[in-house]
């Protein structure tokens, strides 16, 4: 479901017990494994552990809310993508969820890096990975952000505008180099997924249409361009997308954009980037695709479109998005109070209000995006009860879960925990209501160790210089 304003949609469903897909659990104790990493479990009095540590634990050394990685399972991701898709380029999505550690996590399963900024470059660089495998993207680069990224030997440059082409043109030229270019390309699709994560309809802000002619001549641009050196053309139609349709339509309209330049140029460009957006599991109703099945679709797509327009099939590479860290992780929170709410019809809905919020998950308040929740710290004999987990911060639209079954008994003091927030949760974080930010820790093999400390109300307070 889209909604246009998260309150609208708060008080729309508030006069219905539960969404269609959202079922009345057998066991509200028991885990959907499909929306967990791999060394997520729970013990036999319940209590939720990843790779054999348990979340009491957890809780006691690091506090609430935390971000809790599970190594093994972000590293295993990376490396089915980069198996399944052996003699392309697979490219982690550095806005998903970036730190010097896990940089160099993917690096070491075989991914390249794509990085959208000046500072998630700055992570690259710090970590220690190849450069040549990081491929900038952005559709407003600085002049300080290109000439960081042509500095530091990044492997690609993707331009998304005349303005960009100009200046980056003139960059290259100033200090004697050869940038690396592909052109971005929207291809007309729409994809289906929340409009705020789709990326190939015309009317939005990124790359140059097909359709009049706009790409055809950004290309041109580039190939005329002494000191860019045009390597292909890059698409991406959206983030969490389940189905492959939507690329073949992607891949026939990029793939005649490229036969068209190599009729009007001789030259056939050596690249081609499909970018991806793969959707995981947040709740029960979602069921991603196998990386091998992916790849078998993708491959057969371009094989036969290339095929088609006579061309030789590119070195091609892809962006699998949230699909590596988002299932890798799960926030864990403290329960602060619970109330019971009535709605229409004599029904009640559980209020379940947590010590974080959506200063450290925004989708569900920006996207209307849908989350699964459990009970970590016990094992409970009551029934299910239609739940709503809830944060702390002044606004109607403060939810992090909007939908779930829980216990009816939990009670303020118990550990609830959200899986698959490993994406777009702490790189979209906030000091709303001046929240430090929590922290972020990984566990292997019943280690824990911090990979972002939690931020203190000093931090907040040394940058305020008034």
């Amino acid at each position: 479901m889209t909604h246009t304003h998260v309150a609208g949609s708060i008080h729309a469903d508030a006069t219905s017990r539960a969404p269609g897909w959202l079922a009345l659990p057998d066991d509200v104790n028991a885990l959907l494994p499909r929306l967990w990493s791999r060394n997520v479990a729970k013990d036999d009095d319940g209590v939720l552990t990843v790779a054999g540590v348990d979340v009491a634990e957890l809780a006691e050394r690091c506090g609430t809310p935390v971000y809790v990685v599970d190594e093994d399972d972000l590293r295993a991701r990376a490396r089915a993508f980069a198996e399944a898709f052996a003699g392309w380029e697979v490219y982690y999505a550095a806005k998903s969820f970036l730190c010097t550690a896990v940089a160099r996590w993917v690096s070491e399963e075989g991914l390249g890096l794509d990085v959208c900024t000046g500072g998630e470059l700055a992570v690259a660089q710090r970590a220690g990975v190849d450069l040549s495998r990081v491929g900038l993207h952005g559709n407003n680069k600085s002049l300080d952000e290109l000439r960081q990224g042509l500095t530091a030997g990044v492997g690609r440059i993707i331009v998304d505008s005349f303005d960009e082409i100009g200046r980056l043109s003139a960059l290259a030229a100033e200090l004697g180099v050869r940038a690396r270019v592909m052109v971005r390309v929207t291809t007309g699709v729409e994809a289906h997924t929340h409009e705020y994560i789709a990326t190939a309809h015309e009317d939005q802000k990124f790359g140059f249409s097909i359709a009049g002619g706009q790409a055809a001549r950004a290309l041109q641009a580039c190939a005329d361009a002494a000191s860019l050196d045009l390597r292909g053309i890059h698409s991406h139609i959206g983030s969490q997308i389940f189905e492959p349709d939507g690329f073949e339509v992607a891949a026939r309209r990029t793939l005649r954009l490229h036969a068209e330049h190599a009729r009007a140029t001789g030259v056939e460009l050596p690249e081609l980037d499909l970018g991806g957006g793969f959707g995981i599991a947040y709740t029960s109703a979602d069921t991603p695709a196998d990386p091998v099945v992916l790849a078998g679709a993708l491959r057969r797509i371009v094989e036969a479109e290339c095929a088609a327009q006579g061309v030789a099939v590119p070195h091609l590479s892809i962006e699998p998005g949230r699909a590596i860290s988002g299932p890798s992780a799960f926030a864990l929170y403290r329960v602060g109070t619970v109330k019971q709410v009535l709605l229409d019809g004599g029904t009640s809905r559980t209020y379940v209000a947590v010590d974080g919020g959506m200063s450290d998950n925004i989708r569900t308040a920006l996207y209307a995006a849908e989350y699964s929740a459990t009970l970590a710290n016990r094992r409970s004999d009551a029934p299910p009860a239609l739940a709503r987990v809830v944060g702390k911060h002044c606004e109607g639209g403060d939810i992090l879960v909007r939908d779930e079954f829980l216990p009816a008994d939990v009670r303020p003091g118990d550990l609830v925990a959200v899986p698959a927030s490993g994406a777009y949760s702490r790189s979209m974080a906030s000091n709303y209501n001046h929240v430090p930010r929590p922290p972020v820790v990984a566990v292997r093999d019943g280690e824990v160790r911090t990979l972002i400390r939690r931020e203190t109300v000093e931090d907040l307070l040394a940058l305020d210089v008034g």
